[in-house]
């Protein structure tokens, strides 16, 4: 369940109201948001290399593995990749649009997956450069249809052998859209929550706290309040903590 960004967005202004410790305008908190957004976003994948490495307990909603994957699981999507032909380079391109016909902005890859002349799905072996290039030298270890690779560099896919120019899949986690908190201008001059022209959190609900603790650090910046940096700096490495302990 998602984040609702108009209720984030009054609790940010009554938590600074209530302390007298200024305001922050609609597109200062749209900035922020992102930023918050994307920095809880980046940590879910550290969190869950980190919880790999220790034992796991067996009970379902206790597992951290688990939970931490189901947060990331709401960016999993997938796509064909389009061959590209520029002068002396072939190449995959990413996909811009997934499945869903949802336009999207990649952030991590993950596998990637041919669909053979038998309609078999081969997934690709992904390789360094010095590796994928050097086995391509030898009849005994180069690529094949039914052994496929790939080498990944500044976003392209290029993909051995040569005589695979389709019918290439990929998937990967797409970024976080971000939240907007879109308003009218009312008779008044003051800013009135458009939920049509507002965008959500994508964050999993139980994020919320963490999501304004962290933008009430932001603020505490831009009206320059050492006192809320201080407080929302400390109720942060708390969450943090929490979550790991």
């Amino acid at each position: 369940m998602a984040i609702n960004v108009n209720t984030v967005y009054k609790t940010v202004l009554l938590i600074l109201n209530k302390e007298q410790r200024g305001y922050m305008t609609p597109q200062e908190f749209n900035s922020i948001a992102t930023q918050v957004q994307l920095e809880i976003f980046e940590k879910y994948f550290d969190d869950l290399n980190q919880q790999l490495r220790v034992a796991q307990t067996d009970f379902d909603y206790a597992d951290r593995v688990a939970n931490i994957d189901e947060k990331i699981e709401v960016f999993k999507t997938f796509g064909n990749a389009t061959y590209t032909v520029s002068g002396a380079l072939k190449y995959f391109s990413l996909p811009t649009v997934d499945a869903y016909s949802d336009p999207v902005s990649f952030y991590r890859l993950g596998s990637v997956v041919y669909t053979n002349d038998f309609n078999s799905q081969i997934e690709l072996e992904r390789l360094q450069r010095s590796e994928f290039y050097y086995i391509q030298n030898s009849p005994l270890t180069a690529s094949t249809k039914t052994y496929p690779t790939y080498l990944y560099e500044n976003n392209k896919l290029f993909v051995a052998p040569a005589g695979i120019t389709s019918n290439i899949a990929v998937n990967y986690v797409r970024k976080p859209k971000d939240p907007v908190w879109g308003f009218t201008v009312g008779g008044l001059g003051q800013y009135v929550y458009s939920a049509i022209a507002s965008t959500d959190f994508e964050l999993n609900g139980s994020e919320q706290t963490l999501v304004i603790t962290k933008i009430l650090l932001y603020a505490g910046i831009v009206i320059n309040d050492p006192t809320i940096i201080q407080v929302a700096s400390q109720q942060a490495q708390a969450e943090d903590i929490n979550s790991k302990s």
